[in-house]
């Protein structure tokens, strides 16, 4: 693998703060609207969907920039980070692996990310391109930035419909993390099972495929097919729902 392209939440950073940040603007205990967004996964919806449970007339669009003016936006720091990121990313570079952050999020977002300094040769946010995961333009921004053919570049995320199915299509190798309430609802899913070229429970996993996939090409001029992984890009992609 020559570029390595990993999603944003739950992926990277843990959304507890996120969610908590928004039941406290609508007055409600943490984890009810945590219950909630685990409902909506469940069901195969967005996580958004629990907002709207509670405010059934919310406009979300309005009410994140309504937060914004009032001073309770956005905010990311070093504690929102997986712990397994940084020395993930940063092993992965050392081998010379190009490292791309591209994910669904605000402009905000991109800049609190970009001001990490993480290991990563490019971060972007869907708003920045203008277009969201699981758009399949957003995949061909990917596939322009990630500087490597389709079949030789990896997205990993936790969302089945949002980050693995789609990159899948785009003809992308996929790595599926069993992290946050959509990647361990859907893990055993059939087909996550099925599309995912790899399935993995941390970041750090990430470096030792890397060097087999790497390897495997380099001797015999084929895709880790020969490995026995199995790998299915293309063709109609079933709901999780």
């Amino acid at each position: 693998m020559e570029t390595i392209v990993l999603d944003i939440g739950e992926t990277l950073v843990r959304d507890d703060r996120h969610w908590a940040s928004w039941a406290n603007w609508l007055g409600v205990p943490p984890h009810t609207l945590s219950a909630l967004v685990g409902a909506a996964v469940a069901q195969g919806r967005e996580a958004t969907d629990a907002l709207r449970i509670l405010r059934p007339d919310m406009d979300v669009e309005e009410a994140y920039r309504a937060r914004a003016a009032a001073g309770r936006g956005e905010h990311l720091d070093e504690s929102d980070l997986y712990q397994d990121v940084r020395p993930a990313l940063g092993e992965l570079r050392a081998a010379g692996v190009r490292v791309v952050v591209a994910g669904n999020g605000t402009v905000r977002a991109g800049e609190l990310l970009r001001a990490l300094d993480l290991p990563a040769d490019l971060v972007v946010t869907s708003d920045e391109w203008g277009v969201r995961k699981p758009d399949p333009e957003f995949f061909a921004r990917v596939a322009e930035v990630a500087g490597a053919a389709p079949e030789a570049t990896l997205y990993v995320g936790d969302h089945p419909a949002d980050d693995l199915f789609p990159a899948a299509a785009a003809g992308m190798r996929t790595a599926h993390l069993r992290r946050g309430p959509y990647g361990h609802w859907w893990a055993d899913h059939p087909d996550v099972v099925e599309t995912a070229d790899f399935r993995i429970d941390a970041l750090t996993e990430l470096v030792g495929l890397a060097a087999s996939a790497g390897s495997a090409a380099s001797a015999s001029g084929v895709t880790p097919e020969a490995e026995g992984e199995k790998v299915v890009r293309r063709g109609t992609l079933r709901s999780v729902r």
